[in-house]
């Protein structure tokens, strides 16, 4: 047997950053479909949430890597014909290349068994409303389940049809795979719509896998874009069950694409992706979404960058550390600070409740850096000032960073 090999933990922090895009050079001009392909290549899906304090989750990681960038780019990719990707459960709720929809076939095959309570009592419980709810879509899509309530028989039977209920329909036609999103409304309400109505031809005209295969390519895509990866992540990445995922590895390991290394201070082994490469260094300064691939899995992100992170939302106000939405900021290949954002879009302000420096950091120079990206990202969501941070270590720092951008004494 090969010995693994040895790599340093910044080496593993480098390869894993390379892996995520972040050492990708920047668009000389204004991004395009060829940048678009290039991060969803890096990061294989792209986890989404209904939150809007600041930016919906799935525009963020493309601003991540490639800066600002018109978010009709996402959009035409996900909602347009030729669809690139599609609505499905990848790591969470996710937009997914439309490649990949064979792979996930399992899950939609497993919804009677796997999808969350609410589904699966209504599958079980009540198949007239989940027939009819299908036939509606069918004969009417794309609708919202507010439009298909709207509609639905208040007096039938004993079934009680209401609004959560034909949602909870829905949601099991989704996760099951007869239904999808066609788009969304501007209040982020999915469309929903038949598949074939939807999504490529050669996408679901695409061999159904195995169980087995679809683990092993799925578990592959999770690798490519780690670079470097226990199993735990390895799996957490498309949510894979426990045996399926480590079978997936052994098969990966065993053709080559997986090559077993160490990782100083990691107690677990550890694999790279074969095609990995180690940047020589990572430049640059980014806010990162609290739903970015990069910090999904929350024991990796303290093992590998040093940084406890947790998203606060719903903790009670009075118990959270750090702030509602709060987001790292990378500068080079470490997290030197965190910040609370919100938007303010009635007054074109980006608010900033609280700020924070990571120990053992240059405050001055991190303000300086963080100060820059503020500015941009308040630019790219069409936001003409960024406010001083009301609270938080990095608070005064920031403060005279950002007063020295616009010349304010």
């Amino acid at each position: 047997m090969v010995a693994p090999e040895s790599l340093s933990l910044a080496q593993a922090r480098r390869m894993t950053l390379a892996a995520q895009g972040f050492a990708d050079p920047a668009p000389a001009g204004v991004p395009t479909r060829r940048h678009l392909r290039r991060v969803l290549d890096r990061v294989g899906l792209i986890q989404m949430d209904s939150v809007n304090v600041l930016q919906r989750a799935h525009y963020l990681p493309l601003y991540s890597r490639l800066g600002p960038y018109p978010t009709g780019l996402l959009d035409t990719a996900a909602y347009r014909r030729p669809r690139e990707l599609f609505e499905y459960w990848g790591h969470e709720a996710s937009l997914v290349p439309v490649g990949l929809h064979a792979a996930l076939r399992w899950r939609m095959a497993k919804a009677r068994d796997d999808a969350w309570g609410g589904m699966r009592r209504i599958a079980a419980e009540q198949p007239e409303l989940v027939a009819w709810v299908r036939d509606e879509v069918a004969a009417a899509g794309p609708l919202t389940a507010a439009e298909i309530e709207h509609d639905a028989p208040r007096e039938t039977g004993n079934w009680g049809w209401n609004w959560s209920a034909v949602k909870r329909a829905l949601e099991f036609l989704f996760w099951a795979g007869e239904v999808t999103a066609a788009d969304r409304t501007p209040s982020f309400a999915r469309r929903y719509d038949l598949p074939e109505r939807v999504l490529p031809a050669a996408a679901l005209d695409a061999p159904t896998p195995t169980d087995a295969q679809a683990y092993r390519t799925l578990v592959a895509v999770a690798a490519r874009s780690l670079g470097v990866a226990a199993e735990p992540e390895l799996r957490d990445y498309f949510r894979l069950p426990l045996a399926g995922a480590r079978q997936a590895v052994a098969e990966l390991v065993e053709a080559g694409e997986l090559v077993p290394v160490t990782v100083q201070g990691w107690r677990q082994p550890a694999w790279r992706h074969v095609d990995a490469r180690l940047p020589r260094w990572v430049r640059g300064n980014t806010l990162v979404s609290p739903f970015d691939p990069l910090v999904w899995e929350r024991a990796r992100t303290e093992r590998l960058f040093g940084f406890g992170y947790r998203i606060e939302i719903y903790v009670p106000a009075a118990q959270r550390v750090h702030g509602y939405y709060v987001l790292p900021f990378l500068q080079g290949e470490r997290f030197t600070a965190r910040v609370d954002l919100k938007a303010d879009r009635k007054a074109g302000v980006l608010l900033v409740p609280a700020a924070w420096r990571e120990p053992g950091v240059d405050p001055g120079e991190t303000a300086v850096a963080l100060a820059a990206e503020l500015y941009r990202l308040a630019g790219w969501l069409g936001l003409d000032a960024v406010a001083p941070p009301a609270a938080g270590d990095l608070a005064a720092p920031l403060t005279a960073a950002l007063r020295s951008l616009t010349g304010v004494p």
